[in-house]
């Protein structure tokens, strides 16, 4: 297994404002890409390689494709989860099937903008993307996907499946607040956000800097007016700090600088919780999920090795994340997490509507941090 994390350099600024600035670019190259798309169209209208890869419907899937994939030799990933994460899942699948894995891993920014970069230029090295959802569905806009008609589609959630089907959820990080039970007892966890408007949370809230769209799923879901104003009025009243990042302000929790978190990833709290840090984790009702997937290029070098890590991904893996803490997608995995009540962000809000929900979000939290 390789593993390679070095900054890929690439147009458009590297820090800062990062994944928004990233998706923001996306946008302002999508007629390029679609007029490349076209001029390439002629060669995609015969059945291509990837093509009949991720479409085989054989009883005998699992053993054509890793016949495809023992001639191959290898598989390549781009990803943004942590390496442990995605280490111990490139190992499974490499113990199963003897396929040499490779991967190269960065922020979801950086996995988006070297995809489409390399794609438009005609350099075609990566066979799986494993990211962000918003990320994901701009790589479907851009026409680098490809849909794979994978037997384990049928045992996910349905909101796991899209419908264009060109990548698919795997695992969902569940927005959860956090707080640190040596500062604030069970009893007094706020049941809804509008509890949070009490005085008794004056200097202890915290949020991550750039969750827009929870923002945009919460306040959706409340009703546009009513909760723009709710939020306004929580860091007027009790100000709120602002942490750039989920596992430093999970962190922050679990030490105390940082009372209680309204956005940390319940995985890795739950990580922290069981490691014996003095944090505990709930959701207010629903629960806003940002999906992360897979996907499978449209011109992978490696077609059967990325078709069969797929739907590798959509079975065993699904188990193997559920051990790391995350939130699989299968309902064939026992986990009571993927049936609480989830409104599942809406990858279309950041890539459409991203200024709206991005300048909202630091008019009212970032540029008032408390």
């Amino acid at each position: 297994m390789t593993i390679k994390s070095t900054p890929f350099t690439h147009p458009g600024p590297a820090t800062g404002a990062g994944r928004r600035h990233a998706l923001k670019a996306l946008s302002a190259s999508l007629l390029l890409g679609a007029a490349l798309s076209m001029g390439a169209a002629g060669a995609w209208a015969q059945e291509s390689p990837q093509q009949t890869a991720a479409g085989y419907a054989g009883s005998d899937r699992e053993q054509f494709l890793a016949k495809g994939a023992k001639e191959e030799g290898q598989l390549m990933i781009y990803t943004s989860a942590p390496v442990d994460d995605m280490t111990a899942l490139a190992k499974a699948f490499e113990d199963k099937y003897g396929i040499r894995v490779r991967m190269w891993r960065a922020g979801s920014e950086k996995v988006l903008q070297r995809t489409v970069t390399e794609g438009n230029a005609g350099r075609f090295d990566v066979d799986i993307v494993e990211t962000n959802g918003p990320e994901l569905e701009a790589l479907h806009r851009e026409g680098l996907l490809q849909e794979v008609k994978s037997p384990y589609l049928a045992d996910l959630i349905p909101e796991a499946v899209l419908p264009h089907k060109e990548w698919i959820s795997t695992r969902l990080n569940i927005f959860a607040a956090a707080y640190n039970t040596n500062l604030i007892k069970q009893a007094e966890v706020p049941k809804s956000y509008e509890e949070l408007l009490d005085p008794k949370w004056k200097g202890k809230l915290g949020i991550e800097a750039e969750d827009a769209d929870w923002f945009a799923g919460v306040v959706k879901n409340m009703g546009e007016e009513k909760g723009v104003q709710l939020f306004r009025d929580i860091v007027e009243k009790n100000g709120i700090s602002v942490r750039k990042g989920h596992t430093l302000l999970t962190n922050l929790v679990a030490s105390g600088e940082v009372p209680m978190a309204l956005t940390v990833y319940n995985y890795k709290a739950e990580q922290l919780k069981n490691k014996g840090a003095p944090l505990d984790w709930f959701t207010f009702d629903p629960a806003i999920a940002r999906p992360n997937g897979v996907a499978m290029t449209k011109k992978a070098p490696h077609p059967h090795a990325a078709a069969l890590f797929f739907d590798f991904m959509l079975s065993d893996g699904q188990e193997i994340l559920l051990k790391r803490d995350f939130v699989p997608t299968s309902t064939k995995v026992e986990t009571n997490l993927n049936k609480m009540p989830i409104k599942f962000v809406d990858p279309s809000v950041i890539l459409d509507e991203n200024q709206k929900w991005t300048g909202l979000y630091e008019e009212i939290f970032t540029r008032q941090s408390k």
